[in-house]
């Protein structure tokens, strides 16, 4: 059986439409399935339209969390509760085109353990958004070892691969990375993306840089990094600093260097407080790992655990 996880989050409008589309796909290539909505604290009716879509289909289930845990938590409580032997992840806008699952599904039938779904086109994005997608991909591919400029969720992952995902204990999991960095057989689908049908989008400017920078400093300590290189730099400017004080005391040229005891100062303390951040921001999410809290919780569902 081929479990399909669709995390949702305010899709009222969306969860009727990618529930009749993926569903009559699925059944007109003789696929058994089921579709999982993951209710992500939404604010909206989308628990209520959940609830109605599972009571009209048995395939249909749902989960609804306690609040908002994030799409990264509605995707494991997915793959958590997923029954199939192989799984595939979607968005509900379907921006992800539902037709290339069959495509995944085929892939998987022929012995591929992870078929991950490419872009071949990013749809309609602004140059600023599409530097910082670019910015934040060429991060992510140097600290993974191989290229996730085309990377996505929406993938096929047998159920040896979800196991192993399962087993990761990491609170601040970075699915389409994680997925990739288990290995196993893989394969790809390509796909453009399509333009969402109805609502809006849910990611605001300030939320993409927050997911950005917490998945960066969950997989990879290249920021670490940074801190060392600004040490190395004030070191430079300050030995280069030093040594034209003393040839111009040694010239008779020296003169009262206010101005650059002040620039030096200011350019040791910024990168100081600046590595303590960076620093900082890694305790925090060490914090958050020792707690040991889980990633979800799940109020209830519309089916018997």
């Amino acid at each position: 059986m081929l479990s399909v996880v669709i995390p949702a989050y305010n899709e009222e409008e969306m969860i009727p439409k990618t529930s009749k589309t993926i569903d009559e796909i699925l059944q007109e290539a003789g696929i058994d399935h089921e579709l999982l909505f993951i209710n992500d604290g939404s604010k909206d009716n989308t628990w209520n339209v959940i609830e109605s879509e599972a009571a009209a289909n048995s395939r249909v289930k749902g989960v609804c969390f306690s609040r908002n845990f994030g799409k990264e938590s509605a995707i494991f409580a997915g793959l958590y509760e997923a029954k199939g032997d192989c799984v595939v992840v979607i968005d509900c806008d379907l921006q992800h085109p539902p037709e290339k699952i069959v495509d995944m599904y085929r892939l998987w039938e022929q012995g591929y353990e992870i078929v991950e779904g490419v872009k071949s086109s990013r749809g309609k994005e602004s140059g600023l958004h599409r530097f910082a997608a670019r910015s934040f991909y060429n991060i992510m591919s140097d600290a993974l070892g191989f290229d996730m400029s085309r990377a996505s969720d929406f993938k096929l992952l047998d159920r040896k691969a979800v196991n192993v995902l399962l087993n990761m204990n990491e609170k601040n999991a970075f699915f389409r990375a994680l997925s990739s960095w288990i290995g196993f057989k893989s394969a790809e689908v390509e796909y453009d993306v399509r333009e969402r049908e109805a609502g809006t989008s849910k990611w605001s400017t300030r939320a993409l840089i927050k997911y950005a920078i917490t998945n960066i400093s969950s997989f990879t300590s290249a920021p670490l990094q940074v801190v060392t290189f600004l040490g190395v730099l004030v070191f430079a400017l300050g030995l280069y600093s030093i040594i034209e004080a003393l040839v111009r005391y040694f010239t008779g040229t020296a003169k009262e260097g206010f101005t650059t005891v002040i620039i030096l100062q200011c350019l040791t303390s910024s990168a100081i407080m600046f590595g303590l951040g960076v620093i900082g921001f890694y305790i925090s999410k060490i914090y958050e790992e020792v707690k040991g809290r889980p990633k979800f919780i799940i109020d209830r569902t519309t089916y018997e655990k």
